[in-house]
């Protein structure tokens, strides 16, 4: 059985101006989330700025999410590190608090051969209980999984059972549907592609867009999979100007910005990231008010 099939929000993490995590924001963000139709809430993942907090304060925020959602919908934990021990820790502890699932990025900076891939992805999941999915993100790790390792894990380690897929590869994605004869979890890792992975066997996606419309992009994975293909399409292609203003300066820049923009108070970002350029911050508002979404 899927963890969740639909939208899953790649959550931001708010930030109180001295940069403290805001879990009071947290709170008001997820119920927000859960009514607005999301279908999972993945936590301390790229968009959440896992990169600069504390695994105290990493631990903090998948304890505190998991609690505050209370089983409503799944809560999927980013516990992935270029350390396998420290995401072997961080995964364990997530297990022990609840978490619904994991998800793994592939180790950045020193990488790993694909070997090194397998030894790392099969070592974590051998210490957890609970699903995990691997996160497959190229352009930002410096490594990519090739098809062939993603079916060899999925098929090989009893609880790996998907892949966040951004490599924005199309054909790469349709080979490891094929290597896997499409017993995989497949969920889109870019908002701009959301239907053309579900057209390969996806079953959802994890969103940036969603932070901000996550009703509509629920309805764009619901409607295809309810075969209102057409539909599913339109809405994906409508929502492409807004996803390339939310993608305009490293994630999670814009989305933070727009989430401000609509008076939602989530904070500042932490270093090194830094505040959007104002060209760019216009030219995101302006798509926003094309889109429809309310700005304060």
């Amino acid at each position: 059985m899927a963890i969740f099939k639909g939208a899953g929000v790649a959550i931001i993490t708010p930030m109180k101006d001295n940069y403290e995590v805001n879990y009071d924001k947290l709170d008001e963000i997820l119920e927000e989330q859960i009514a607005g139709g999301t279908d999972a809430i993945v936590i301390c993942g790229t968009t959440g700025e896992s990169a600069t907090l504390s695994e105290a304060e990493h631990m903090e925020a998948i304890r505190f999410t998991i609690e505050r959602v209370n089983h409503r919908i799944p809560v999927v934990a980013g516990t992935g590190s270029n350390c396998t021990a420290t995401a072997i820790q961080m995964s364990k502890e997530a297990d022990e608090a609840g978490a619904d699932a994991i998800l793994l990025v592939t180790p950045y900076y020193n990488k790993g051969t694909q070997n090194g891939l397998i030894a790392h992805f099969s070592k974590i999941a051998g210490e957890v209980k609970i699903p995990a999915l691997m996160y497959n993100i190229p352009s930002r790790t410096g490594v990519g999984m090739t098809p062939e390792t993603i079916a060899y894990l999925v098929k090989n380690v009893e609880n790996i059972v998907g892949v966040k897929e951004a490599s924005g590869n199309i054909s790469h994605v349709a080979e490891v549907m094929h290597l896997c004869d499409g017993n995989i979890d497949l969920y889109s890792g870019n908002d701009d592609q959301i239907v053309p992975i579900l057209s390969l066997g996806g079953i959802g996606v994890i969103s940036v867009l969603s932070n901000v419309a996550p009703a509509y992009t629920h309805d764009i994975v619901a409607k295809y999979l309810e075969g209102e293909v057409a539909e599913s399409r339109d809405m994906q292609l409508r929502a492409l100007p807004l996803i390339k203003a939310l993608f305009s300066e490293v994630n999670p820049i814009p989305v933070k910005a727009a989430m401000n923009l609509m008076g939602k108070e989530v904070g500042p970002l932490r270093l090194p990231l830094t505040e959007m350029e104002e060209a760019h911050k216009a030219a995101l508002a302006e798509e926003m008010r094309k889109f429809g979404l309310k700005l304060a």
